[in-house]
C-alpha cells in the first residue's frame, strides 16, 4: 500500500537535501556545470538606423561587454542547472552565491496543464508538442503526482536559499493546488521563523468563472525572508471614498484627520499622565513624553473643547501621506485584460503592476532579482524599468523567445543570452541511472542507427561503428552530449575515414546539440562522402517509456539539418557629412535573408497532420518559418554580439505579426579592411541556424 502524502514529506524533504548537497559539493569539481553564452543581445528594433549618434551609442555599448561590473542574463534551461552555474561562477563572472536580493518564481501549478505550444504560420495553426528537454521536466514533476512535484521543487528552494543575500527575501507564487504544500516545503528550507506573509492577490473576475461551489478567485504569494533582517520597504496605496471622508479641511485649508496615540498594548512605562490625558488600563501612548510634548508645540495634536489631548488626536495631514499600508490582501491589482498593451498571449503571464510592487518592497535599488520561472518576462521587463540588474530562466524555448523579442521591444539594456549544453547528459542520467557514461549513450545510438561497433583496440571512446552494405563500408561517429558538434568534429572524422583501419568508403557523423555555424561548416567542406545527421531529440525519453532498445529498433529516425543563406553583403560608405569632433566615419550595412531550410520534420515534435501542414509553409514561404534574426557586424567566431534584431510582431518594422521582414539596413563605424558579418536565425520551433560572410571594404 502506497504510503499517504504526509507519510512521504521526510522522505522528500530527505532527498532533496541529498540531491542539492550533491550539487553544492561539486561546485569546486572539474565536471561542475557551465554556461554558454549563445548571444550578447544590443537592443535594436529599427530597420534603418542611419542616425551617427545612435550607431556611436550602439558601439560604445559593444565595448562595454565584458568590462561592465554586471551584466543581466537570460538563460534558456532547467533552473537546477542554472542554479548550479551562478553559484559555481566560471573565469568571467564571479559565483553568486549570496548576492541575490530577491527572487520571485511562478513554478506550475497543475499537472494537468496543456504545455502543448501553439505556432501561427502564414494560413495556419500547428500544435507543438513539449520539446525532449521540457518532457522530461513535466514527467518528472509530475510522474508520481503531487509527491513528484515536492520532490522538483525541493532542492530547487534549496539552491534558491544560497544565492539569496543576508538581507534577501523570496516570494513563491502559486494557487490552491500544491500551496499548503509547499509552504511545508518552504518552513523546512527557510525556517518557520523567517515566513513574512501569506500574499492573497485576487486575480480574477468571480462572474467570469462558473462552478459548482464557491469561485475560487485567488492565487497566494508566501514571503519568506533569508534571514531574521532583511531588506523591507513598505508599500502604500491609494485611499478610497471611506478612508477621504474622514479627512477635514484645516484654517489653511489643507485636509487633515486624527490618528491614534495610543498603542493596544498595557506597557507601564507609557502609561503616564499627559497634559491631564491618561491612556485606559489596556492600552499604551505610542509615544514617550518628550514626542508627545514635541508634537504638540508643533500643533500636531488635536485637543478636546476642555483643552485636553484627544487619545485619537494625532493630526495627520493627507498631503503627507504617502496612502494606506498596505496589507496582505492584494484586490487592487486585476488580471491582464484581453486588451492590455502589455498583454503577450502567454497562458501564465502575471501584470506588471504585481511584479512593481514586490520588487519596489523587497529589492533596494540596483539590487539584483531573479526569476527561475521566466515564462513570459514581466520580472525581468519590469526589474528592467525599476533600473534594477536580473537574471530569468526557463526550460521552454518559446517562453525564451518571448521574453528576448519583449525586451528587445521595451530597449533593455545589452543583456546575455546563455544556454546551458549538458542536458543531454542530465536525461541520460535520469534514463540510465547517475552512473551512466557517455560511451554506454554512444553504444545505444549506434544500435539504434544499425551500425555495429568498433572493437576497444580501434574505439577507446566507444563512439565508433560501422556499416557494411552493398560493398561499401560507412564509419559511425557518435558525438558526444556534452559539446555543440560542429566543424573540428566533422574535419576529425573526416581524418578517421581516410586513415582508420585502412580508411572507409564514407563517415556519418551523429549529433545530439550543434555550432549554429554547422550549415556553413559542411558546405565549406565541400565533401560528398561525408553525411552529418541530428539525433532524435527525444530518444532517451522513448527510450525509458518504451522500455529498451530492442523495443524502438527500425522506429528511430535521423534527420538532416536546417540551414540560412543570404544574399551579398553590401558595405555602403555614409556620405561625408560634417561630424562632431571626435566622431568617427559610419558605414551602412545591408543585409539580405535568402532562404532558410528547416531541420527535418521528423525532429520536430509534432503529430503527422501538424507535420503536413509545416511543410507546406516550409516549401511554399520557408522565411515564414524564422521567428527572430540578428546580425552581428564584426563576429569574432566566439560571442555572436547582435546590434540589430527583427522578431515577428515588431510593429517598428512592419505590421506583418506572422512575418519577419527580410532586409535590414543600419549604420555601423567604418572599418578599414574586410568585415566578418554574421547572420543568425532562431525558427519558430527554437532551432537556431547562422551564416557568416566576409566582406571587403567598398572602394572609396
Amino acid at each position: 500500500m502506497t504510503n499517504s502524502l504526509l507519510e512521504q514529506l521526510p522522505e522528500i524533504v530527505r532527498e532533496g537535501r541529498k540531491h542539492a548537497e550533491k550539487i553544492l559539493e561539486s561546485l569546486e569539481g572539474r565536471h561542475r556545470v557551465s554556461l554558454q553564452t549563445r548571444e550578447w543581445v544590443l537592443p535594436s528594433k529599427d530597420t534603418r538606423d542611419s542616425d551617427w549618434i545612435a550607431a556611436a551609442n550602439r558601439q560604445a555599448h559593444l565595448g562595454e561587454e565584458g568590462t561592465a561590473d554586471w551584466t543581466n542574463r537570460l538563460i534558456y534551461g532547467d533552473n537546477l542547472l542554472a542554479m548550479a552555474a551562478l553559484l559555481a561562477g566560471d573565469e568571467h563572472t564571479p559565483s553568486l552565491r549570496g548576492k541575490v536580493d530577491l527572487i520571485y518564481i511562478d513554478p506550475p501549478f497543475d499537472s494537468k496543464a496543456d504545455y502543448r505550444t501553439k505556432v501561427s504560420l502564414p494560413g495556419v495553426e500547428l500544435e507543438q508538442r513539449p520539446t525532449v528537454i521540457e518532457q522530461f521536466a513535466y514527467s518528472d514533476t509530475w510522474s508520481d503526482g503531487t509527491a513528484s512535484y515536492l520532490a522538483m521543487i525541493t532542492p530547487r528552494l534549496i539552491l534558491m536559499r544560497e544565492l539569496l543575500s543576508d538581507s534577501g527575501s523570496i516570494y513563491v507564487h502559486l494557487d490552491w493546488h500544491v500551496s499548503h504544500y509547499v509552504k511545508l516545503m518552504m518552513d523546512e528550507v527557510f525556517g518557520k521563523d523567517r515566513f513574512q506573509n501569506e500574499i492573497i492577490w485576487e486575480r480574477t473576475n468571480a462572474h467570469n468563472m462558473p462552478t459548482k461551489t464557491y469561485i475560487r478567485a485567488q492565487d497566494v504569494i508566501f514571503f519568506y525572508s533569508k534571514m531574521e533582517s532583511f531588506h523591507f520597504a513598505k508599500q502604500f496605496t491609494e485611499y478610497g471614498e471611506a478612508q477621504l471622508s474622514r479627512y477635514k479641511k484645516d484654517e489653511s485649508g489643507r485636509l487633515f484627520t486624527g490618528r491614534d496615540l495610543t498603542f493596544s498594548t498595557a506597557n507601564r512605562n507609557r502609561q503616564f499622565e499627559w497634559r491631564g490625558t491618561q491612556p485606559p488600563a489596556h492600552r499604551s501612548w505610542g509615544y514617550s513624553r518628550d514626542d508627545l510634548e514635541r508634537l504638540y508645540q508643533e500643533g500636531r495634536i488635536l485637543l478636546k473643547q476642555d483643552g485636553t489631548p484627544r487619545l485619537d488626536g494625532l493630526k495627520v495631514y493627507l498631503d503627507e501621506t504617502k496612502g494606506k499600508p498596505l496589507t496582505t490582501i492584494w484586490n487592487d491589482l486585476g488580471r491582464i485584460g484581453n486588451t492590455s498593451a502589455e498583454r503577450i498571449d502567454y497562458a501564465t503571464q502575471k501584470p506588471e503592476k504585481l511584479l512593481e510592487r514586490i520588487i519596489q518592497a523587497s529589492c533596494p535599488d540596483n539590487g539584483l532579482v531573479a526569476d527561475f520561472n521566466g515564462g513570459s518576462g514581466t520580472t525581468a521587463a519590469v526589474a528592467e524599468k525599476l533600473g534594477r540588474r536580473w537574471i530569468t530562466t526557463d526550460l521552454g524555448k518559446p517562453a525564451c523567445m518571448i521574453m528576448r523579442k519583449r525586451l528587445i521591444d521595451q530597449g533593455a539594456k545589452p543583456f546575455l543570452y546563455q544556454a546551458i549544453g549538458d542536458y543531454q547528459v542530465e536525461a541520460a542520467k535520469s534514463a540510465m541511472g547517475r552512473s551512466f557514461r557517455v560511451g554506454d549513450l554512444s553504444g545505444i545510438v549506434l544500435s539504434l542507427y544499425g551500425a555495429l561497433p568498433l572493437q576497444p583496440e580501434d574505439n577507446p571512446l566507444r563512439n565508433l561503428g560501422a556499416v557494411v552494405y552493398g560493398g561499401k563500408k560507412t564509419l559511425v561517429l557518435v558525438d558526444s552530449p556534452n559539446k555543440l558538434t560542429g566543424a573540428a568534429t566533422l574535419r576529425k572524422a573526416i581524418a578517421q575515414r581516410e586513415q582508420l583501419l585502412g580508411g572507409w568508403d564514407s563517415v556519418v557523423v551523429l549529433g545530439w546539440n550543434f555550432e549554429p555555424s554547422i550549415g556553413e561548416s559542411i558546405t565549406a567542406l565541400n565533401d560528398d562522402r561525408l553525411k552529418v545527421l541530428v539525433i532524435p531529440p527525444d530518444l532517451l525519453d522513448r527510450l525509458r517509456k518504451k522500455g529498451g532498445i530492442e523495443k524502438l529498433r527500425g522506429q528511430v529516425r535521423f534527420s538532416s539539418l536546417q540551414y540560412l543563406t543570404i544574399k551579398p553583403v553590401r558595405r555602403v560608405p555614409s556620405p561625408p557629412t560634417p561630424l562632431p569632433e571626435g566622431e568617427g566615419r559610419q558605414e551602412q550595412l545591408q543585409v539580405t535573408l535568402d532562404n532558410y531550410v528547416l531541420l527535418s520534420p521528423e525532429a520536430i515534435n509534432l503529430d503527422d497532420d501538424n507535420r503536413k501542414k509545416l511543410l507546406k509553409v516550409a516549401n511554399a514561404e520557408p522565411l515564414a518559418l524564422i521567428e527572430y534574426w540578428a546580425v552581428d557586424p564584426d563576429y569574432d567566431g566566439s560571442v555572436f554580439r547582435s546590434v540589430w534584431q527583427d522578431y515577428r510582431g515588431n510593429t517598428a518594422n512592419d505590421d506583418d505579426p506572422l512575418r519577419v521582414i527580410t532586409a535590414a539596413e543600419f549604420s555601423v563605424p567604418r572599418k578599414a579592411g574586410e568585415r566578418r558579418v554574421c547572420v543568425r536565425v532562431v525558427d519558430v520551433f527554437g532551432f537556431e541556424a547562422e551564416v557568416v560572410q566576409v566582406v571587403a571594404e567598398p572602394k572609396a
